[in-house]
Parts: structure tokens; sequence; C-alpha cells
């Protein structure tokens, strides 16, 4: 069994099929999925999604590079669109200095704001971060100093330290297609590292596709790619590996109850 912990199913690439791309990962072993928000404004899509297939998850919230555009969305509208029985997560938001989409300012307040409302909720908080290594630990540091969290950093690209940052806060690292690139060895590192009991696989279709379908569109279906490389860098078997990432997945998202 695994769950792909984050994908986009409301994106072009995978809405033009979204009926052959649920199809396919039901044929590959994936038993559930979690599609995520990217614009607090565009919920009412995102969760239609997940109230139409009972394999289907979803989250609210605010992805970095859109931080400014939302800046009038507030912990209390993140806590009052989560009550949704299928939204099982906060986010995803965080801080991307890669693309500098968005305002370094807003994107550590929108991160703030989804952070609050992780916190009252109780739901885990999906966090995006890319090349802000420093910022992230910080504002995580600061903001676990006034009340603990649940998150994950998706789609892990960051060093060890971060990680290490992130474990001790109590944190879950989930991992992609990344891990599965030439160039990927200090994810790799990561990957031997984390805890039985605090790792995920995902997507984050439709991007980002694993090895052997590296430069297409990805898709949930994919993650069992990523699934195997993962399981050989930590030298488990690949049951095993689906067994634990399945347990930590219901553990984090514990809102979730399995399909």
């Amino acid at each position: 069994m695994l769950i792909d912990s984050h994908c986009h199913l409301d994106f072009p690439e995978l809405a033009a099929d979204r009926a052959g791309v649920l199809a396919r990962a039901r044929a590959a072993g994936i038993d559930g999925m979690v599609t995520i928000s990217t614009r607090v404004k565009r919920f009412d899509e995102i969760v239609a999604i997940a109230e139409a297939h009972p394999e289907v998850w979803c989250s609210v919230g605010t992805h970095p590079h859109n931080a400014d555009e939302e800046l009038d969305i507030f912990p209390e509208d993140l806590v009052r669109l989560s009550a949704h029985p299928k939204c099982i997560a906060i986010g995803e938001a965080g801080l991307d200095y890669f693309y500098d989409n968005a305002p370094k300012e807003a994107q550590a307040e929108g991160l703030r704001r989804h952070i609050a409302a992780s916190r009252t909720t109780g739901l885990p908080l999906v966090i995006h971060s890319r090349k802000c290594d420093d910022d992230m630990a910080a504002i995580l540091r600061e903001e676990t100093g006034q009340g603990a969290f649940p998150f994950v950093l998706h789609c892990f690209t960051a060093g060890m330290e971060l990680a290490r940052t992130a474990l001790e806060l109590g944190g879950y690292i989930s991992f992609s297609g990344i891990i599965t690139f030439k160039n990927a060895e200090e994810i790799r590192e990561v990957a031997k590292m984390v805890p039985a009991d605090r790792y995920l696989v995902e997507t984050d279709a439709p991007y980002l596709a694993p090895i052997p379908h590296r430069g297409s569109t990805n898709e949930p279906s994919f993650v069992a790619h990523t699934a195997a490389k993962v399981a050989e860098v930590r030298g488990i078997p690949l049951e095993q590996l689906g067994a634990e990432t399945t347990q930590n997945f219901f553990c984090l998202f514990s809102k979730a109850t399995p399909v």
C-alpha cells in the first residue's frame, strides 16, 4: 500500500484526464492521495475533487508563490474552511527564494498565518521550502516556541541541517521524484537518516516526474518509483516502506480515515 501525500489534481495537466490518472493510480497500488491547495480562493474546486473520489483528500492553503495575492486570508478563514470532512491539512504554505514570485515579507506572513491555523486545528501544515533553509529553520523554531504544531517539509530539497531541525521540532519529511535524480545525493543522504516513523513519499504531480518518467507529466501512480528508490536508499524491502509510510501518513494526517 502506498499513498501519494502531495499532488495537484486540479492542475490542467492532470485535470484533462483525471479519471485516467486515478485509474492508473489504483492499478499501481496507490490507495490514497492528497490534492493540495495553492490558492484558498480556489478551495471550492479542490474540495469538489476530494468529495467526488473516496481515495482523495485535500488541504486548504496559499502557496508562497501566491502569498501576496491572498493577504486578505487570515487564520480564522483557514480554520473555517478546514472543517470540511475531506480537508485533512493546512497548506501548502512556506518560503520559496528560488523563484521569488512573491515578496519575502508576504511569504513569511502567509506562513505564520498558516502555522496559526495548524496550531488551532491540530491539522498538519504542509510546508513548501526552497532555497530558504536559514529563514525556514528560524521561523519553525520561533513558532514552535509559541506552541507546537504538526508539519511536513514536502518535496524535500534542502540540506541536512534543516532536516535535523524539522525532526527535532517533531516534523516529518516527504520525498518526491527528485530523489531518483542523478544529482540528488544530498537528499538521498537525508533519506537514509530520517527515522522510520517520520518520512513520507509523494509525487508533487504534475511536476518532478521520477526516473524513468523524467521529463513527462508526473501523476500519482509514479509515486511507486519514488518509493522504490527510497526503499533502496534505506536498504529495506518495498513492502516495509509501504507499511511505514502508510502508517506515518495516517499518524500525521490523523483526520484521514483509510478507504
